[in-house]
């Protein structure tokens, strides 16, 4: 899938393209992320700039750096098998949830959400078994153990591959509270402003300054590539969004971490 996104707000974008990327394979422990997006790359897009944006699936990630776990294998004390027994789910799978956490949010038949130890807080910590071999049996995938950190390494492996430095994002399609469905969200980020703040520098229609706005780019570009790649059978994977270049960084940047609202301000605890 191809989208293209007109823009005309006063930033210095006029035209964003997105396209998956087709001809990746099914990845497995040990895999190159960004050597086979370079394959991919070379043989079916024209060439890829610095200042174009990469935006990664979260699994195939996972899977190349082997976060790929046996349910059978996993311990499982007392805690977690009271939380299974109150939300109908497989203790060792639960038990997994409280490892890969800091914090219990809600346990419900629906959703446990839980806050990850990388600071996200979203449903079952991420932990899934869709488009995972052996996911309808015993087999379940986690998130990388540092986002941020294996986003730096695609871009830089990429740097290394073809010439060029594109952003890197790492998306991974979470719920949001209070609205129905998932949307794609950044979980790691390399060499993009992960958000732009326009308080007391931008106006609004009426010449009055923002007092209030800072723009989640980092999360809004994710959101355009999990569009384009598609969450169920389609098989791409990655895809590369194209004049995004006024949120392009020269260096690797804060990363998605940098988005996460502090625990002291959370307004619903």
């Amino acid at each position: 899938m191809s989208l293209l996104v007109l823009s005309e707000t006063s930033l210095p974008v006029t035209i964003m393209t997105v396209a998956a990327i087709k001809g990746l394979p099914m990845f497995e422990p040990g895999m190159s992320v960004a050597g086979e997006l370079a394959v991919a790359i070379d043989a079916r897009l024209p060439l890829l700039h610095d200042d174009d944006v990469v935006v990664v699936a979260q699994k195939i990630v996972s899977k190349a750096e082997g976060r790929l776990v046996r349910l059978s294998d996993v311990a499982v004390g007392g805690e977690a098998r009271r939380i299974a027994q109150e939300t109908q789910r497989d203790p060792a799978y639960v038990q997994l949830i409280l490892d890969e956490s800091t914090e219990i949010l809600r346990a419900t038949v629906p959703a446990i959400v839980a806050r990850h130890r990388t600071g996200h807080v979203l449903a079952n910590a991420g932990i899934d078994a869709s488009n995972v071999a052996g996911g309808d049996s015993d087999t379940v995938l986690l998130w990388p153990l540092d986002p941020d950190a294996s986003a730096r390494r695609i871009r830089e492996d990429l740097d290394q591959l073809l010439g060029v430095r594109p952003a890197v994002v790492i998306a991974d399609s979470m719920g949001r509270a209070w609205r129905i469905g998932t949307v794609g969200a950044a979980i790691g980020c390399a060499g993009l402003d992960v958000l732009e703040d326009r308080r007391g520098t931008g106006k609004d229609l009426f010449g009055r300054t923002l007092q209030a706005t800072v723009i989640a780019v980092a999360d809004g570009i994710a959101a355009m590539g999990v569009m384009a790649m598609g969450e169920s059978d389609e098989g791409t994977p990655a895809a590369v969004i194209s004049g995004a270049r006024c949120w392009i960084t020269s260096g690797d940047g804060p990363g998605a971490a940098s988005a996460l609202r502090p625990v002291a301000e959370d307004m619903f605890r």
